[in-house]
Parts: structure tokens; sequence; C-alpha cells
């Protein structure tokens, strides 16, 4: 399946457009964040800085293919009850969408939400389902991706979608299980119109457990990646995050160079670097930080709050395995994977040339 074009809702600087165009396969980018936009622009993106809502399917005339991770933080509210409460919201949400209850009634009790961040995981199946009724033009494939904790809400799409006339899957992968130097879980969903079946994409590496040798394991997957394979510095460190293990602020995670990273977050840049003996050494810069995300070397990193842009991007190695899943390509050339190294950008100067109806 070779598509026409990717429709990126909350696109973030790129990660899944970078996996996307590395495919062959045009993209443009809806987000409003003006610092990851610039980082789209520099990095030659199609982007349209401004909010999902006010756009939809009839906007984006070539696109065939919806992809969007939409904000996720409504739902990772730990100890409160917050994230399970705002997930029966949307569950009930997605229930009325379904049904085709009135779309301006829906639309005014999203408003009337406390956090409308909360509502904005809606878009997509919005979107898919205006494709459907408004334009008769169903996408030809969907893929969406979030924290675990949004699992529940994919597993309410796929439902919604498979009535639709899609094959859908959708669960939780690791992204180390994929070459990624990282772990790293998310929430998946995979979509294709027609009766062709759909699949998850199967790892390619193996599960990082602690103090399991990198050799140990299924012999027919490949090693878990490690800092140092993406990160050259001469010497052997040690990652000690930001973040304290178990609730307790005292004990900080660490990870050697010869494991893959923690999770990638918006705060990597508080992590300590240090050698061996202990010895502080430089913090990660923003092209180290971006390549534990598998973000090409010499990505044009601009703008603001560039720790949170990488933090909150999709990796485009795993971008990769998804899109290929999804559009019925198999798993990944070597050659492919390699790609992703280094970036050929043509930079975007002016916003205002950048026209969602062109392509």
């Amino acid at each position: 399946m070779q598509p026409t074009q990717i429709v990126d809702l909350f696109a973030g600087p790129g990660g899944l457009d970078v996996a996307a165009e590395k495919l062959g396969i045009r993209t443009v980018g809806v987000e409003w964040d003006s610092a990851a936009c610039a980082t789209r622009r520099a990095a030659g993106l199609k982007t349209i800085e401004g909010d999902v809502r006010l756009y939809g399917p009839a906007d984006f005339p070539d696109a065939d293919v919806l992809a969007g991770g939409p904000p996720c933080q409504t739902f990772t509210v730990a100890g409160t009850g917050v994230g399970r409460k705002a997930l029966d919201v949307v569950l009930r949400f997605v229930e009325r969408l379904v049904a085709r209850e009135d779309r301006e009634e829906i639309e005014k009790d999203l408003s009337k939400l406390d956090d409308e961040r909360t509502g904005l995981v809606l878009q997509p199946l919005i979107w898919a389902l205006d494709a459907i009724d408004k334009l008769d033009r169903p996408y030809r494939a969907i893929v969406l991706e979030q924290v675990p904790a949004v699992l529940p809400v994919w597993k309410a799409y796929a439902k919604a979608l498979s009535a639709e006339g899609y094959q859908v899957d959708c669960g939780i992968l690791h992204t180390e299980a994929f070459g990624v130097p990282q772990t790293r879980r998310r929430a998946v969903l995979i979509a294709r119109h027609g009766k062709e079946p759909v699949a998850l994409p199967t790892a390619t590496h193996r599960i990082y457990r602690k103090g399991v040798a990198r050799d140990s394991g299924d012999a027919s997957l490949l090693p878990w990646r490690t800092m140092g394979d993406v990160i050259g510095r001469s010497t052997a460190f040690e990652v000690i995050s930001n973040y304290g293990t178990g609730g307790d602020p005292k004990a900080r995670g660490r990870r050697g160079s010869n494991e893959p990273s923690a999770t990638v977050t918006g705060k990597i840049s508080r992590n300590r670097v240090v050698d061996p003996d202990g010895t502080e050494l430089k913090r990660f810069s923003f092209s180290e930080a971006g390549r534990l995300q598998t973000f090409p070397t010499n990505y044009p990193w601009s703008g603001k709050d560039i720790g949170q842009q990488i933090g909150n991007a999709v990796p485009p190695r795993l971008a990769l395995h998804i899109l290929s899943a999804a559009l019925g390509r198999g798993v990944p050339s070597d050659e492919l994977l390699q790609s992703l190294t280094t970036w050929d950008s043509q930079p975007i100067s002016d916003p205002n040339a950048e026209d969602a109806q062109s392509s």
C-alpha cells in the first residue's frame, strides 16, 4: 500500500513524519506548539501551526492516512483517581460519537470539561468519522500512539473503527524491542480499511530486563541496543536520572552506557552523566538526547523547550515499524533503518507559504 499523504495530528517535532518521509510518503503535520513547529520547519516538514479542532479531513484532500498522538497528561495523574475519571468521561464520548449523536451537543459538552486536553484524545476519531460521513472517503489507514494509560481509549476506538469497515489491532509495544536504545512503553493502534488483516509489528529485539545479560533470551531476536551504540563518547558513562525510583526522590535511577536509556522525558537535560569513577561529565546535548529517541544525528532542533520536544516525540525507529505494519509493508530493511541516522533538511522559512491544500 502506497499512501498519497499522511496527515499527522498533534505532530510534535516530527518523529512519525521523519519515519514516513524515509518510507517515501509525503506528510503534513498539524501542531499548535510554536517551538515544535520551529523544529519541523527547520527540518523541512510541511506544517500547519494551529489547533486540530479548527481543521478536518476536507482541509487535507490529498491525505489518505491519519496519524496522531493526542495529549495524555489527564490520563496519567497518579494516585488521585483523576486519570481514571478522565478515561470514563472519554469512553462515554466515544459511544456518543459512534452513535452519531448531535455533534453540536457533543462539542458543547466537551467545552465544559475541566481540562480541555481530556477531549483532545477524541480528535482522531472525530476526523476518522468525518472522513466517512462528510466525504464518503474513509482513511485507508490510521495510526495512533500514546502512553500505556490510553490503551482503554484505543480499545474503544478499535470497536468503533471495526464497525466502520476497518481491520484493527492495538496493544502495548516496548520501544527497545524495535531497536530503540531506550526503555519506553507505548499504547499503539493501527487500522486498515477493508478486509485485509492487520497486526501490530513483531519485535525484532529482546526486551530489556535489569540484571539480565544482553545476549540471553530468545536467540531469534537481536540484543537490545545500548546508549553507547548511538552516543559515541570516548569512555563509558553512567546516567543518573532526575527522577526518584519507586517514589523515593533520593533513589535516583541509574543506567550505564552498556544499557538502554531509561524513558527519555522532557527533563532529560537534568539527568547527570558521570564516568565510572563518578566524575561529572557533560550532560547530553540535544543531538545526543535526540539519538536516544532515534532521531537523525543532524536533526535541526530549534525553538524553545527542546528537551521537552525530544521527550514528547515518537521515536522515529518505532514509527517506522508501526507505519510499515499499518501499510502492509513488512519489517523495515536494515538499509531503511540505517537511513534514520541522517537527515537532509530543506528548511521552510515562510509559514504563510504552507498551504494545507497544496502538496
